[in-house]
C-alpha cells in the first residue's frame, strides 16, 4: 500500500478546484482517479485498523473484542 502524504491530499484538492473552473484533461482525470483511490484504500485500511483495537466493556466487568460483522446474503 502507498503512503498518503500531504502533497496527495493537496494535489487532489487542486485538481477538484481546477475541475470547477475548466474540464479536466485526460491525464488529470486519470491522475485524480488513481489520488482517489489511494486515499481510499488508505482511509479503509486506518479505520479497519482502529475498528481491531476496539474493546467493549460488559455489564459483569469482562472485556470484549469487537468482532467482524458477517455479510448478509440476500
Amino acid at each position: 500500500m502507498a503512503s498518503f502524504d500531504q502533497k496527495k491530499t493537496d494535489r487532489i484538492n487542486e485538481l477538484a478546484r481546477l475541475s470547477k473552473t475548466r474540464e479536466l484533461t485526460a491525464e488529470e482525470k486519470a491522475e485524480q482517479a488513481e489520488l482517489r483511490r489511494q486515499f481510499l484504500e488508505n482511509f479503509r485500511k486506518g479505520f479497519e485498523s482502529r475498528l481491531q483495537n476496539i474493546e467493549i466493556l460488559e455489564k459483569d466487568g469482562s472485556v470484549t473484542k469487537l468482532k467482524k460483522k458477517k455479510k448478509k446474503l440476500n
